[in-house]
């Protein structure tokens, strides 16, 4: 008896002997040792190495006795999945800026087009177009509802007629098996708006037919915010689809706190069984269209109609009132000085300057009424893009703290020193884990990466992505803790982050010592319902 005691205890050494045995044999193309593994899952970090062979994770464990052709010492430094940015209008930027260094230096690896009910179309050929370019990043796009209708239907403000919808849904269906990821929606913005909750879900349908999601910047964000939330749960549960709430905010401060409420109902869909979940960027301000200030009815048939009825007195008092409104209780966030451009093709000067300044300038005081007057005169000339200080900051936190909630930046490519931006397109993911997670301990550092990597991975369908874990792509964003963060402000947003040390997209160093090494190996990340042609 003692003599098989022996016998197996030997045994049982050996065994676990094995794997380093093993590791001494090895040898990878990349090693990466020493690091401080944060593997995506939100579970604790440990000490390991990782192995790269080609394009994916061959190993993580101790591999001190393996060899490699290039070894990254990462003692002191995090070494997590590249992150994944679920919502981004990275199509504004990515032709003159294919490196994409405003995302890769946040160590973002995958970025998605397409969001706000606005797309490429069609799917196939805009994928070719990049695969064509090489780009650093990987790449995925939704289909944009609004795309659709515009294309089918124009700006007009009613419902699509069967022969209309049949029409819709079946450019759905082909986006869908071209590879888009799912359907998504700008039900805020002309032609989304003028879109039925009921014609949503029937296009939406078609989308879960191939196993897509549904994300959607809905109907409000200020007052009619909880209205949304529940037409976005209703979507998801009669669609029979996934849905995401994007760039989930709280605009307006008299509507500061219904995160609450909406965060609530989140939780009781979810205990119904509806797959909602999030997505936010840790700003208090958002960046839209100047148009955001204009009442949807009045932007019906597009820009000449638009302005028709901003200078025909029958109606130009009316759409005033509603843009004062808006100034006060909206996005304006009670002053005008809250709203800055921040890009004007027509008329550059303006970047950088609020409507209170603008509305000085042209020798008025600034108030709503005023402001609104300087609005209508920005439209006629071409129109500008804005920044809006109007987010409840208690609100970001709460909705980042929610299990369900995701990181995303909802901005572009940054093309360095054009305009004055919103500074998310350069310091989104580092701001979450510089000031969210090291400065404010709002959430943890895995927490942080798993909102960053896996949770987008899954909701989106992307596979073998977002964890550190071997067979996974070796999609790999190396920092520094203590030094990463985010240096784009609103005043100066032209300012990489700093502390991402190492980035990997498929297997390949974009990122080494904190620049840009001018490398392109980002691929196409086709949707669940991709038929290769």
């Amino acid at each position: 008896m003692k003599m098989k005691l022996r016998s197996l205890t030997f045994l049982a050494i050996s065994t676990a002997m094995l794997p380093l045995y093993a590791a001494a044999q090895e040898s990878f193309d990349l090693l990466i040792k020493n690091g401080r593994i944060v593997d995506g899952t939100g579970t604790p970090w440990y000490e390991a190495d990782v192995g790269i062979v080609d394009d994916r994770i061959a190993r993580v464990g101790n591999l001190s006795e393996a060899s490699a052709e290039r070894i990254i010492d990462a003692a002191g430094l995090v070494v997590a999945p590249g992150f994944i940015d679920p919502h981004t209008h990275a199509l504004r930027g990515i032709f003159e800026v294919p490196n994409a260094e405003s995302a890769l230096l946040q160590g973002v690896t995958t970025l998605t087009e397409g969001n706000d009910g606005s797309s490429p179309y069609p799917i196939d050929k805009h994928y070719a177009e990049i695969a064509e370019l090489g780009i650093s990043p990987n790449w995925a796009v939704f289909v944009g509802q609004g795309t659709i209708r515009q294309t089918v239907i124009g700006a007009e403000d009613r419902a699509a007629t069967a022969a209309e919808m049949e029409q819709m849904k079946q450019m759905v269906r082909e986006a869908m098996e071209q590879g888009a990821l799912g359907i998504s929606t700008g039900l805020f913005y002309v032609p989304g708006s003028f879109t039925s909750t009921e014609e949503v879900i029937e296009l939406s349908r078609v989308a879960a037919a191939y196993g897509g999601i549904y994300i959607s910047h809905m109907r409000e964000e200020a007052a009619r915010l909880i209205d949304s939330v529940n037409e976005t749960i209703r979507i998801g549960e009669e669609a029979d689809i996934p849905v995401q709430i994007t760039h989930h905010k709280v605009i307006g401060v008299e509507n500061w706190g219904a995160s609450v409420d909406s965060l609530r109902l989140v939780d009781e869909a979810r205990r119904r069984g509806i797959d909602v979940s999030i997505d936010q960027y840790p700003y208090t301000a958002s960046q839209t269209g100047i148009t955001a200030l204009i009442p949807q009815w009045a932007q019906e048939g597009g820009r000449d109609q638009m302005l028709t009825r901003i200078n025909s007195p029958e109606t130009r008092a009316t759409i005033k009132n509603e843009v004062v409104a808006k100034i006060l209780y909206d996005r304006g966030g009670g002053d005008p000085k809250n709203v800055f451009i921040s890009r004007n093709s027509w008329n550059p000067d303006m970047a950088g300057k609020n409507l209170a300044e603008l509305t000085l300038e042209a020798g008025m005081e600034p108030t709503p009424e005023n402001a609104a007057e300087v609005v209508f005169d920005i439209l006629r000339g071409g129109g500008a893009t804005a920044v809006y200080h109007a987010i409840g900051p208690e609100d970001v936190d709460r909705i980042m703290r929610h299990p369900a909630t995701a990181i995303g930046s909802d901005g572009p490519v940054g093309v360095f020193g054009e305009g004055a931006p919103h500074p998310r397109q350069y310091g989104t993911f580092a701001r979450v884990l510089g000031q969210y997670v090291r400065e404010r301990g709002v959430i943890s550092l895995e927490e942080a990466v798993k909102k960053m990597s896996s949770q987008s991975a899954r909701r989106l369908g992307i596979h073998d992505r977002g964890l550190i874990t071997e067979g996974y792509f070796a999609d790999v964003a190396i920092f520094d803790a203590d030094e990463i963060i985010d240096r784009a402000s609103f005043e100066q947003p032209h300012q990489y982050a700093t502390g991402m040390k190492f980035v990997l997209v498929n297997g390949e160093l974009v990122v080494e010592d904190g620049v840009h090494t001018g490398s392109r190996p980002g691929r196409i990340l086709h949707g669940p319902g991709y038929t290769a042609r």
